[in-house]
Protein backbone atom coordinates (compact mmCIF):
# COMPACT_ATOMS: atom_id res chain seq x y z
CA UNK A 1 0.00 0.00 0.00
CA UNK A 2 2.29 2.86 -0.99
CA UNK A 3 -1.02 5.15 -0.85
CA UNK A 4 -0.88 5.08 3.18
CA UNK A 5 2.07 5.87 5.60
CA UNK A 6 2.82 6.38 8.93
CA UNK A 7 3.48 10.72 9.01
CA UNK A 8 3.62 9.78 13.54
CA UNK A 9 1.82 8.00 16.15
CA UNK A 10 -1.91 8.10 15.15
CA UNK A 11 -1.57 10.12 12.00
CA UNK A 12 -1.19 8.77 8.77
CA UNK A 13 -0.80 10.18 4.90
CA UNK A 14 -2.72 8.85 2.21
CA UNK A 15 -2.23 9.21 -1.66
CA UNK A 16 -5.56 10.03 -3.29
CA UNK A 17 -6.60 10.38 -7.22
CA UNK A 18 -10.02 12.27 -6.90
CA UNK A 19 -12.90 11.55 -9.39
CA UNK A 20 -15.35 14.05 -9.01
CA UNK A 21 -19.21 14.11 -9.72
CA UNK A 22 -19.81 10.52 -9.03
CA UNK A 23 -22.74 8.67 -8.78
CA UNK A 24 -22.15 7.90 -4.81
CA UNK A 25 -19.18 8.33 -2.88
CA UNK A 26 -17.08 5.39 -2.67
CA UNK A 27 -13.74 3.84 -2.69
CA UNK A 28 -12.93 2.69 -6.45
CA UNK A 29 -9.70 0.82 -6.13
CA UNK A 30 -6.04 1.66 -7.06
CA UNK A 31 -5.30 4.74 -9.81
CA UNK A 32 -1.46 4.04 -10.17
CA UNK A 33 0.34 4.62 -6.69
CA UNK A 34 -2.87 6.50 -5.43
CA UNK A 35 -5.93 5.58 -4.02
CA UNK A 36 -8.96 6.44 -6.38
CA UNK A 37 -12.48 7.59 -4.45
CA UNK A 38 -14.97 8.71 -6.40
CA UNK A 39 -17.14 11.97 -4.62
CA UNK A 40 -20.54 13.25 -5.96
CA UNK A 41 -19.29 16.58 -5.24
CA UNK A 42 -18.41 18.95 -8.19
CA UNK A 43 -14.57 20.12 -8.23
CA UNK A 44 -16.00 23.92 -7.79
CA UNK A 45 -15.76 26.28 -4.73
CA UNK A 46 -13.61 23.99 -2.88
CA UNK A 47 -17.22 21.56 -2.72
CA UNK A 48 -15.20 18.48 -4.06
CA UNK A 49 -12.25 19.17 -1.45
CA UNK A 50 -14.92 19.19 1.19
CA UNK A 51 -16.07 16.63 -0.10
CA UNK A 52 -12.90 14.56 0.56
CA UNK A 53 -12.94 15.62 3.79
CA UNK A 54 -16.26 14.98 4.87
CA UNK A 55 -15.63 10.93 3.22
CA UNK A 56 -12.35 10.34 4.78
CA UNK A 57 -13.81 11.56 8.14
CA UNK A 58 -16.51 9.43 8.16
CA UNK A 59 -14.71 6.35 6.91
CA UNK A 60 -11.74 6.39 9.32
CA UNK A 61 -14.14 7.09 12.69
CA UNK A 62 -12.83 10.74 13.23
CA UNK A 63 -13.65 14.29 13.46
CA UNK A 64 -13.61 16.22 10.40
CA UNK A 65 -10.97 19.03 11.75
CA UNK A 66 -8.87 15.33 12.40
CA UNK A 67 -8.42 15.37 7.94
CA UNK A 68 -6.94 17.63 6.11
CA UNK A 69 -5.68 18.26 2.58
CA UNK A 70 -1.80 18.50 2.53
CA UNK A 71 -1.00 19.66 -0.90
CA UNK A 72 -3.38 19.38 -3.93
CA UNK A 73 -5.73 22.21 -2.89
CA UNK A 74 -6.82 22.58 -6.77
CA UNK A 75 -6.10 19.24 -7.99
CA UNK A 76 -7.48 15.17 -8.41
CA UNK A 77 -4.26 14.09 -6.83
CA UNK A 78 -3.71 15.22 -3.24
CA UNK A 79 -2.63 13.87 -0.59
CA UNK A 80 -4.45 14.01 3.09
CA UNK A 81 -3.56 13.68 6.50
CA UNK A 82 -5.70 12.05 8.77
CA UNK A 83 -4.97 12.22 12.62
CA UNK A 84 -6.21 9.48 15.13
CA UNK A 85 -6.14 6.65 13.60
CA UNK A 86 -2.82 4.22 13.51
CA UNK A 87 -1.17 2.65 10.21
CA UNK A 88 -2.80 -0.53 11.34
CA UNK A 89 -6.28 0.75 11.70
CA UNK A 90 -6.16 2.20 8.26
CA UNK A 91 -5.02 -0.43 6.83
CA UNK A 92 -7.44 -2.70 8.13
CA UNK A 93 -10.27 0.13 7.15
CA UNK A 94 -8.78 0.24 3.44
CA UNK A 95 -8.31 -3.61 2.87
CA UNK A 96 -11.66 -4.18 3.73
CA UNK A 97 -12.36 -2.38 0.11
CA UNK A 98 -10.46 -5.04 -1.46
Amino acid sequence: MSFLREVADNSVSLDLYIQPKASKNSICGLHGDELKLAITAPPVDGKANKAVIDFLAKLFGVAKSSVSIMSGQQSRHKRCMVQGVTFQEASRVVNGFF
